[in-house]
This record gives C-alpha cells, structure tokens and sequence, in this order.
C-alpha cells in the first residue's frame, strides 16, 4: 500500500529462498495518490478510491465477506473455472505466463494452474501484505514455477516491466474487479491489457452480471455486518495514511442498486455531525452525508462483449453457471 514519500524508490525483494521475486511499484505515485485522496475527502461530494480498502485488516475482512451466503460473486466464479477449467485451459493455451490481476491471495489462479501449466506465474496487486504470503504458498504448491510479485495500484498504469518477458501471456483478471471502474475507465482499463498482448496473448476476465434487485442488495449488505466493517474500515486506512482524525464508528454503511445505470453503489454516511482535520484543515461532514466508496457495475453478457471488443479483443469465449449470475470472458 501507499507507503511514506521519504521511502519514495524503486525496490526489487528477492526471495532466493523460495523462488519468488516480489517488485514494489507503488512508491513513485505515493505523492499523487496522496494529493488525489486529499482532494476526494475535501470534495463535494466527498469520495475515496476503492483501493484503499485494502489495508490488511481490508483484505481480511473481504475475505471473510467472500465467504458469506449472501455474497454469491467468488463461489459463482470459482465453481465456473473449476467445472470448465479444461475447456477454459484450451481456450488460453498452456505453458504460457499467467498474470493475475488483482490476486490477492492467488486462489483463483491456484485453480488454473494445475492444468494451465504457466511457465511463469505474476501476482499484480496493491496490497503486498496479501500477495507477499500467497506466493509462498504458491512456490510450495508449484515448485515448478516461476513466481513474480508486482506491488501497483494498476488503476493507474500497468507496469509490469521485468516481470514478464515477450512470449504470449494470458491476462487473468477475475472477481469482477473491472467493475469498480465507470464503463469509460473500464475501456481504457481493458485497451491497456491489449496493448500488452502479443501474439498469441489474450485476456481471461470475470464479471458479474445484471439481476433481481433483492439479490444484489443482500450481497452488499449481510446480517453480521461483515461489509459494514469493511466499508468503515477504509476510514482507518485514510487515517493512517494521512493523519486523518475520521471516527468510523460515527459512519452508518450504505449500500444499494441503480437499475437504471446498472450498478452497485456503497457510501459511508455521517450518522452526527463530524469534524474531520488534516494537516490544519478542518473539513465538516454534516450529518446525513455521505462519503462515496465503491461502484460496483453489472454487465449483461452482449454488454460486456461490446465492451472487449470495443478495446480491440476478437474470438471472445463465454462460461456462465446454469442460472447466468456470473460470467467468465476469453478474449484474444
């Protein structure tokens, strides 16, 4: 995660023990990543990135919501990739580099590669507390591997340089992530993996699909309280970052879906009147407002098939489950 500007260079760990080469990419945008969630805390109305979520109590706690009843999107997708993996395996090839995008603790792709057979394996994600002990894991799992870890907020820029070589590389990047971006980011998003395909390369993607209101609320809003936690969680992060003095405690988790733009939104609301400082300043939340954290965007499978090709993908492949909640995407 974003980590003090007096730490700002590049940094390559080497594991030589285990095999695994971790690179810190998130250094050198700390100062803008800072200045960007200054001015989201400052605005009207106030917003902070969904990536910081993703503290390490963060990624506990969303692992914890992945495993609820309500939340049907990992299960879906994992019980996909495991009845279809060979299918899917012959669509993507083998002995190819797998980069996982968004890995968090690789399991996912820990479903692939058995019958994938990458010859290198790359974890891309912003929190290195998750990534750092999953490709331990991996490197006991498969010692036959090559493992690179890439620490990048790769929202912004996808930087994997010497992580991957110039063969073919299938792109993997599951749990429905691309929809956290407005259908604009999401194309640029998804034109930067294709810039990067070379021949014989192409993009295994997951994505959430449109369905029953009722459904899509009880995802986002569980009895125990799990994403509430996660959701006020993202508060202490900022505080960490920042110096901040925000009180979690004071937000109520709200969280519901736009139909009519297709999309899951979750905010924290000011339950009282809240005085929040940084560096002097003062900023008021008045009661009943709320900060913005999360979009969450559903596509219908014509949808997001438009939106690969759009981006210049061709031959797409298409696995859903038998009641069409989830979608996984081949394209080349």
């Amino acid at each position: 995660m974003p980590k003090p500007a007096t730490t700002l260079h590049w940094i390559t760990e080497r594991a030589a023990r285990h095999g695994v080469t971790l690179l810190d990419r998130v250094e050198p945008n700390a100062e803008e990543d800072r200045a960007g969630l200054v001015a989201g805390i400052f605005g009207s109305p106030a917003t902070i990135a969904p990536k910081y979520f993703y503290d390490g109590l963060g990624c506990a706690l969303f692992e914890a919501i992945c495993a609820l009843p309500q939340y049907y999107p990992t299960r879906t997708e994992r019980a996909i990739l495991t009845a279809r993996r060979d299918e899917i395996v012959r669509a993507t090839g083998t002995r190819k580099q797998l980069v996982d995008l968004g890995a968090g603790d690789c399991a996912k792709a820990a479903l692939l590669l058995p019958v994938a057979q990458p010859r290198r394996y790359v974890a891309v994600d912003i929190a290195a507390s998750a990534i750092r002990p999953a490709l331990l894991r991996m490197a006991q799992a498969f010692p036959g591997v090559e493992l690179f870890g890439v620490v990048t907020d790769f929202s912004r820029r996808l930087d994997i340089r010497g992580a991957i070589d110039y063969g073919p590389v299938t792109f993997f990047y599951p749990g429905s992530s691309i929809g956290n971006f407005t259908s604009d980011e999401a194309l640029l998003m998804l034109c930067r993996i294709r810039e990067l395909c070379t021949s014989g390369s192409g993009l295994l993607i997951g994505v959430d699909t449109k369905k029953d209101r009722a459904r899509l609320h009880a995802a986002y809003n569980d009895p125990l309280g799990v994403t509430a936690a996660f959701n006020r969680n993202i508060l202490n992060h900022v505080n960490a970052i920042l110096g901040t003095d925000f009180d979690p405690s004071a937000f109520a988790h709200v969280a519901f879906y736009r139909s009519e733009i297709g999309r899951i939104e979750m905010h924290l609301e000011a339950m009282s009147t809240q005085h929040v400082h940084y560096d002097g300043t003062e900023r008021v939340i008045s009661a009943g407002e709320r900060i913005h954290t999360e979009n969450s965007y559903k596509y219908a499978p014509d949808e997001f098939r438009a939106l690969l090709q759009r981006a210049g993908f061709a031959d797409i492949s298409l696995w859903q489950d038998d009641a069409a909640d989830f979608a996984v995407y081949y394209a080349e």
